[in-house]
């Protein structure tokens, strides 16, 4: 009488099947990375819920609601000494504050709520009026720093420094669409090369101007090395998403809709561990703030708003001129035309393909830090800033890098420029009118090539 394991031996199958050396019925060894992937993201899942227990408790021992803002004008820059009243919306005096040498004020509210912040018009110095009313009433989250715009006018918009509003909507535009086109890039690079429509590059765009926060306010290193260091993270974080997470699906053969809900996933989970580690409030960097802005004739900007536009040219050139003259740039070239035929050319389109995930990386980080310097460090920033990008790449044909810095700049200029008739409120709604407008009459993009389907 033989035992029932010799006659599983014979038929040659595994009596411990989860031993070492063990197939899958397919012949093929276990795949381990994936393996790790789960396990990674389980620790990631466990870990996001450990942080998220004592945030609450933190917050509901600590909590702590503020209104703040700036007061100042566009060529006189921060005004000093103007007294701010904060108020409930029967009229109760909250707090009061007067603005410091850089502008800024704060008030502590006993907790959430509506406020109302009023300046008292006898509060302004003379020669400044308000350009939209003296009052706003505001809705204050729990443990939120709530950012509070009152505009001032100094009489300067139409004098002697020939400033027209129209010219500076066009630079303001154009400084706009070159932020967006340091992230668009990156995000237009990685759908050519792989296919994948990332809903999570605005996270990287958030952990730039975010690390950048970190080293420039808490650690006391100034803004230009911290920014460096918050682009080596960047790229270190571009890596890590495609080693850990996108490699192993594509060798698993997760379909593109699969993949783009999991980019949507990560993105939650990114963003809102951002607002557990970072809070819900709006922050500044230690360094270049309160500048007073400069005349340029038709147009004014300040030395940082200036500096963004250089940094943002030399930067998109140097990458223009890496894709144009180099080894690799020309391989992520030639992967993003036909990965299959790069593949048989000889190329490793995985080298390339993790290049393409660290300069994008790389850029968007570097892009936060620039839109952190201009509007404030705020964990949803990148979020905020998606949709836009989106309309870039898509406006200037998908998967071109070019095509991304073309439609992003014209995205940036047409949502600055649509607040001569439309509220600034909506402004980002104008954006994607266009887009839908460009799409009807060209499909393919601005840069784009027309491709035959079917």
């Amino acid at each position: 009488m033989t035992h029932p394991t010799d006659r599983v031996r014979r038929h040659g199958r595994r009596s411990s099947p989860t031993r070492a050396g063990a197939r899958t019925p397919a012949g093929r060894p276990p795949r381990r990375g994936l393996t790790a992937l789960r396990l990674l993201l389980v620790a990631l899942f466990t870990a996001g819920l450990a942080a998220l227990v004592p945030g609450a408790a933190l917050a509901a021992d600590d909590a702590s609601e503020q209104i703040s803002g700036t007061m100042r004008t566009s060529v006189s820059g921060p005004i000093e000494g103007i007294e701010v009243v904060v108020t409930t919306p029967d009229g109760d005096e909250v707090g009061t504050d007067e603005t410091d040498e850089n502008g800024r004020f704060v008030v502590d509210l006993p907790g959430p709520g509506q406020y109302t912040v009023t300046v008292p018009e006898d509060s302004l110095p003379e020669g400044v009026e308000f350009s939209s009313g003296n009052s706003r009433t505001v809705t204050v989250d729990a443990n939120r720093n709530q950012g509070v715009i009152i505009g001032l006018d100094d009489g300067s918009g139409g004098a002697g420094g020939g400033n027209t509003r129209w010219v500076q909507l066009l630079v303001d535009g154009f400084r706009f669409g070159l932020l967006i086109a340091m992230a668009a890039v990156g995000l237009s690079l990685i759908f050519g090369t792989t296919g994948l429509t990332n809903f999570a590059h605005g996270e990287l765009v958030t952990i730039g101007a975010i690390v950048a926060w970190f080293i420039n306010v808490e650690g006391g290193v100034p803004l230009i090395p911290a920014a460096l260091l918050a682009m080596v993270i960047g790229a270190g974080v571009g890596l890590l998403n495609e080693r850990l997470l996108w490699r192993p699906l594509r060798r698993r053969g997760t379909g593109l809709v699969a993949a783009l809900v999991i980019s949507i996933g990560l993105s939650l989970l990114l963003r809102y561990a951002y607002q557990i580690f970072f809070g819900g409030g709006s922050e500044a960097y230690a360094d270049y703030r309160g500048q007073r802005a400069v005349s340029y004739g038709a147009f004014t900007l300040t030395n940082k708003a200036l500096a963004s536009i250089i940094i943002a040219l030399v930067v998109l050139v140097l990458v223009a001129l890496m894709l144009q003259k180099t080894k690799i740039g020309k391989a992520m070239r030639a992967v993003a035309d036909n990965r299959d035929l790069a593949a048989s050319s000889g190329i490793d389109v995985n080298r390339v393909i993790l290049v393409v995930w660290m300069m994008g990386g790389a850029l968007a980080a570097l892009g936060g830090v620039l839109l952190g310097l201009s509007d404030e460090v705020q964990w949803d920033m990148g979020f905020r800033l998606l949709l836009l990008m989106f309309a870039g790449v898509t406006l200037g044909g998908l998967g071109t890098a070019y095509g991304a810095l073309v439609g992003s700049l014209v995205v940036g200029v047409f949502v600055q420029m649509s607040t001569l008739v439309i509220p600034n409120d909506v402004k980002y709604v104008g954006g994607l009118l266009l887009l839908i407008i460009i799409l009807m009459v060209r499909p393919q993009g601005i840069l784009g090539s027309r491709v035959r389907v079917g």
